[in-house]
């Protein structure tokens, strides 16, 4: 098995790469979709979170007001430091137990969005980072998103500086591209990662 972190810049195009590595036959363990799994209605999770911070963080259907949690603990380190000792270690868990599952020889791809900011590359046998301008993240966000400008740029910047990410790159992936020339730099770095993945783990 090979295990591989994926991140990028928002904007980058970091969700295209994960969709094509899949297409290509990776085993994708999205950290995202797992983060919002692991505090779904009736789970420990959500009572943990609950617990934590009261029950004005339910919207009224029971599941999680994440608006509303959002606009608690991002104005507070303290408060997302307590949400993130909760959310990360249930993260943790499930994302070992999707990959204990992966077939034997598999390229799994734990897509990450804050695997800089977090400081998790020495989870992964390599890192892969998607790479873009500012200037091409913004121009996708206020194009593609309909963020406006202001917040297309606030989000960029509460992300780890793109020079960050690339120190822990083992792999960048350009996508200052056109898709079909994505692709085709894809299919190149699967071709690489099938090759390491056959090789004798030290």
């Amino acid at each position: 098995m090979l295990k591989v972190g994926l991140t990028g810049g928002i904007g980058a195009g970091k969700s295209e790469v994960s969709r094509l590595l899949v297409e290509h036959g990776a085993v994708l363990i999205d950290a995202d979709r797992i983060a919002r799994e692991v505090v779904a209605p009736g789970t420990p999770g959500l009572a943990a979170v609950v617990d934590a911070f009261g029950d004005d963080v339910l919207a009224p259907d029971g599941g999680l007001d994440r608006p509303k949690l959002g606009s608690i603990v991002f104005a507070d380190a303290e408060r997302l430091a307590v949400l993130n000792s909760i959310v990360h270690p249930l993260v943790g868990t499930r994302s070992r137990a999707l990959e204990d599952e992966a077939p034997e020889g598999a390229v799994v791809v734990h897509d990450v969005p804050l695997l800089a900011e977090n400081g998790l590359a020495s989870l992964y046998d390599l890192v892969i980072v998607v790479d873009a301008r500012p200037e091409t993240q913004l121009d996708r966000l206020v194009r593609l998103r309909g963020m406006t400008e202001d917040d297309a740029r606030a989000r960029m910047a509460a992300q780890a500086p793109r020079d960050k990410r690339l120190e822990i790159a083992d792999i960048v992936i350009d996508n200052d591209v056109p898709l079909d020339e994505l692709e085709r730099r894809v299919r190149d770095v699967w071709a690489d990662l099938v090759r390491r993945a056959r090789q004798p783990q030290e």
